[in-house]
């Protein structure tokens, strides 16, 4: 052994011996960080915790308190099935205060007039039948017949191609009162008629009124629009649920003696496709609920017999409703037919800093129970 040490120094292998050393180092360091030391090394803490008083043993958890029931979950709500059908809405099928209603001159039985104290113990049941619905963007053109089981509507406009039946399927082949060429040409001659509404860049978010089964907010979502669709719970009391079937946003609501349940400003376009609404009614009130929830520079699309038709009635509709929109400073910006001579007129509502500026009603920001 010291033969080898000293051959070592003679060669003069100094890293060799350098790195030897620093390898038993480390190995010794690891072996005495890895195993247990026979001595307890002192802890200061342990040491300041040892001179003071024993700490008092951890509080025994106390028994949790059951938390109430929820309102809807109380012993004393019986609830019971809708006798009425699957499609009975507590809110608007109320026919005791429907008939104890004095007038219905302003659509009010087409209002909610939810029971009560209590509107809702009933729960409604699904229709026979009824399937998973077909999903997005198929169900945009059809869905099961089961799960809205309505023929009526299929009858009753047949020649429009609002929706027909084919085996167990609803279809939608995007038809319309007004859509004789289908609901995207329709969409797309609007666009031609007036290129600054940019559908999906400065259009984006549109009220469809009296929608009908809702087909076009369904297509304006494939150019980047989301549309609010809604109609009231009249003959064609199904074709909201078509259109919340088929996966578009619905509601069904009506212009009468409430406001609209939006805030003021809101949207980019207002929409009407012969949605029968009469403007002009007293001294033009529908009017001035769109003009209120229109955002400054947005615009009202109104594709109505009124525009091209020149019928005294119809004439008499359409000067009212000049006369009402230059009274609110609403502008003509086009008046134009489509191929099949479908006439729409587009306005637009004046810009909040743009003069002059009109006398309106003071609006604010209250849509709820007005």
């Amino acid at each position: 052994m010291a033969s080898s040490i000293q051959n070592l120094l003679k060669e003069r292998k100094y890293p060799f011996i350098f790195s030897a050393t620093v390898l038993l180092l480390c190995v010794l360091f690891f072996l005495f960080t890895t195993n247990p030391l026979p001595f307890p090394l002192p802890n200061p803490i342990n040491l300041r915790v040892s001179q003071q008083s024993p700490l008092p043993p951890p509080p025994s958890p106390s028994p949790r308190k059951p938390s109430p029931p929820l309102d809807n979950a109380r012993s004393d709500l019986h609830w019971t099935t809708c006798l009425t059908g699957a499609d009975h809405i507590p809110c608007l099928d109320n026919t005791k205060a429907i008939k104890a209603l004095q007038s219905r001159r302003h659509m009010e039985h087409r209002e909610r007039h939810c029971p009560s104290p209590h509107p809702l113990r009933c729960l409604v049941p699904l229709p026979k039948g009824y399937k998973v619905p077909v999903r997005w963007p198929k169900s945009r053109d059809m869905i099961w017949f089961d799960n809205v089981p309505h023929p009526k509507l299929v009858e009753y406009k047949k020649d429009q191609n609002w929706v027909w039946r084919s085996g167990d399927y609803l279809v939608f082949p995007g038809g319309g009162t007004q859509f004789k060429e289908g609901v995207m040409n329709y969409i797309e001659f609007i666009e031609k008629t007036l290129p600054a509404i940019e559908w999906g860049r400065h259009t984006r978010v549109i009220l469809d009124v009296g929608c009908g089964v809702a087909s076009f907010g369904g297509y304006l979502m494939q150019k980047g629009v989301l549309t609010m669709s809604f109609a009231p719970k009249d003959e064609h009391e199904a074709q909201i649920q078509f259109a919340l079937e088929r996966g578009i946003p619905a509601i069904l609501s009506v212009i009468g003696t409430q406001r609209l349940t939006f805030p003021d400003n809101v949207y980019d376009m207002i929409h009407c496709a012969r949605c029968r609404v009469h403007w002009e009614a007293d001294g033009g009130m529908p009017l001035l609920e769109l003009n209120r929830i229109l955002r400054p520079g947005g615009y009202f699309v109104w594709s109505a017999t009124p525009v091209y038709r020149d019928n005294k009635k119809d004439q008499d509709i359409w000067n009212a409703m000049v006369a009402l929109t230059e009274s609110i400073c609403w502008k003509t910006v086009i008046k134009s037919e489509d191929s099949n001579r479908i006439g729409v007129v587009i306005y637009q509502k004046r810009n909040a800093d743009y003069p002059p500026l009109c006398n309106q009603r003071a609006t604010h920001n209250i849509s709820w129970f007005v």
